[in-house]
């Protein structure tokens, strides 16, 4: 026990050492503190950031607008804190963009915001003290959609798509690998060459071509991407999984166990994966990073995470007319999170490398 912690705490101190690591571990933090509570620190509360404002829609970052706030005829119900956390809550008010605005007795007069240069008239019944009505003024630091959708909120939320579907293909992609590679290398014969023919079948098919099919297969939508992903990243762990298998059961303490009359199962699992989770690590931060990119493609082609709820490689898609027009930051702020965030798994990933000696 005293050695397995001597060990750890070598490696931890390796890695912490590594800068480009440790700014990796940073990035993953904060994306992961992002993601849990995204509705709370996103400026627009509604469900999937998806109030559209069409007034105001593709505007530069630093945008500043006041709204009159009426409240809706019907009043959505209230939601705890927790539901809050998770889903958002509906809006309350319809947000009317407006450039001026004079109380006169009971009445709000405005001049609501129609396009540039252009606003209309109106009046409102609004007695002094009414809360039904309000003004509020409002800066998208990052920017309007062609919606009116505030892209920071949307750029905010739609980090959990991202963590989620490394996260869902990292557990389907190690399951399956671990499984299949554990048992090709220790039982070798038939079973290592069944499993090794089904490794080059899989290995033959192009990435993203073999996603496609399973998304055509299972269908559009947030969790069939997901499957879909994680199905066809098995083969990299798989492969290390084996190879490492092969060479540790070779190792006394594995033969030690075998003379116990210990039975595979257990020699597998309590003697063999765990002393070969170094690599494991390594290629396991590796599809993480491979999954983002994947699924942000995917959204991008538009076979991925579905309108409205926010993803990345959507947004690049819904934006990315307005690179070569006034206002290219509506594409390339989903794309240099993407970039980030890769970046960071790739990082933490070589740095598990070189702090657990792994030769992968």
């Amino acid at each position: 026990m005293k050695e397995n912690n001597s060990i750890q705490s070598d490696t931890w101190r390796r890695l912490k050492k590594n800068r480009g690591a440790v700014f990796g571990m940073i990035i993953i933090i904060l994306a992961v503190i992002m993601a849990v509570f995204s509705y709370l620190l996103a400026p627009d509360h509604s469900p999937y950031a998806n109030r559209m404002i069409l007034e105001i829609g593709g505007q530069k970052p630093g945008y500043h607008q006041s709204f009159l706030l009426t409240r809706k005829q019907q009043t959505p119900p209230g939601v705890s804190w927790m539901e809050r956390l998770f889903s958002g809550v509906d809006d309350r008010y319809d947000w009317q963009p407006v450039t001026a605005w004079l109380q006169q007795g009971d009445s709000m007069i405005v001049q609501k915001f129609i396009d540039e240069g252009i606003s209309e008239r109106q009046a409102f019944y609004h007695p002094p003290g009414n809360p039904d009505m309000m003004i509020r003024s409002k800066t998208f630091w990052l920017g309007t959609d062609r919606y009116g959708r505030d892209i920071m909120s949307r750029l905010i939320i739609g980090v959990r798509v991202s963590l989620a579907v490394g996260l869902i293909t990292a557990i389907l992609s190690l399951s399956i690998g671990i499984f299949l590679g554990a048992l090709a290398g220790y039982y070798g014969g038939r079973t290592d060459r069944a499993i090794m023919w089904l490794l080059n079948v899989i290995w033959s098919i192009p990435t993203l071509l073999l996603v496609f099919a399973l998304t055509l297969l299972l269908g559009k939508g947030f969790w069939q991407v997901f499957i879909a992903i994680g199905l066809t990243m098995w083969v990299n762990v798989a492969r290390i999984v084996r190879g490492q298998v092969l060479s540790v059961k070779e190792l006394e303490y594995v033969e030690a166990a075998t003379a116990l009359g210990y039975n595979d199962s257990r020699i597998i699992l309590r003697h063999i994966l765990p002393n070969i989770l170094g690599p494991v690590m390594v290629v396991a931060a590796s599809n993480f990073a491979s999954a983002i990119v994947i699924e942000a493609g995917l959204s991008f082609l538009g076979i991925g995470v579905q309108p409205p709820q926010p993803s990345w490689g959507l947004m690049i898609k819904e934006n990315y007319n307005f690179i070569i027009t006034h206002n290219p930051m509506l594409a390339l702020a989903p794309g240099i999170a993407i970039m980030l965030l890769v970046l960071a798994f790739n990082l933490l990933g070589n740095g598990l490398r070189d702090a657990l000696n792994v030769k992968v």
